[in-house]
């Protein structure tokens, strides 16, 4: 069994990892912005609440975080493993997830700000389907509407350059302390996330030993 914490900003390109290595040993991925995005959709009690710290740019509260990726990760559908994709995003998610599960690596993907910011702010996302596009280096083949299901692409709510200078802020404050307490277990390797997506996918295969 595989137990792998996949790190990096928002627009790293951490999910997009996240979802081929799932596919090659048959993991769960498990993605707390995934988790959220669900909640809004669906209106639940707590979609109020996490639209508001979204669309301000800020990380969504301890509490509600732990809670639903407990609730997640309880539902034991994960056989073979699973890599778990924005969280811990700070040192007290950091402690409450080692007391309760044995991880094999931390997976950190490194991109500079800069990088980011021209990603985010290109980036557009289908309304039905949930995939993800970007108007510079994944266009849709119909400008506008989704490859997979013919859904209108949207930008989200969040993806403004005065939320995303809040949320690389936030996330840097934050995030170090959470990778001290990897590092001093041994647990966290570094990619390079600017190259293409392939080679960033064979160099975390190569970094954590699957073939």
């Amino acid at each position: 069994m595989h137990k792998y914490v996949f790190m990096g900003v928002q627009g790293s390109g951490k999910g997009t990892q996240a979802k081929l290595l799932e596919q090659h040993l048959d993991l769960t991925h498990i993605g707390v912005g995934d988790i959220l995005r669900w909640n809004i959709k669906n209106h639940t009690k707590l979609a109020a609440k996490i639209k508001r710290i979204l669309n301000a740019g800020k990380l969504v509260d301890d509490e509600i975080v732990e809670e639903i990726v407990q609730r997640r990760l309880q539902e034991h559908d994960w056989n073979f493993g699973f890599i778990l994709d924005g969280f811990p995003r700070n040192a007290n998610q950091a402690a409450f997830f080692l007391e309760s599960y044995d991880i094999d690596a931390v997976v950190h993907i490194v991109v500079p700000d800069d990088v980011i910011k021209k990603r985010v702010l290109a980036r557009r996302l289908c309304e039905d389907c949930g995939v993800d596009f970007n108007v510079i280096d994944h266009r849709p083949k119909i400008e506008g509407r989704c490859d997979i299901c013919g859904g209108k692409l949207i930008r989200r709510a969040d993806d403004t350059e005065e939320v995303l200078a809040n949320r690389l802020a936030e996330y840097h404050e934050k995030t170090k302390p959470v990778l001290e307490i990897f590092r001093r277990k041994e647990l966290v390797v570094e990619v390079d996330g600017t190259q293409a997506v392939d080679i960033v996918q064979a160099e975390i295969r190569k970094s954590i030993n699957i073939i």
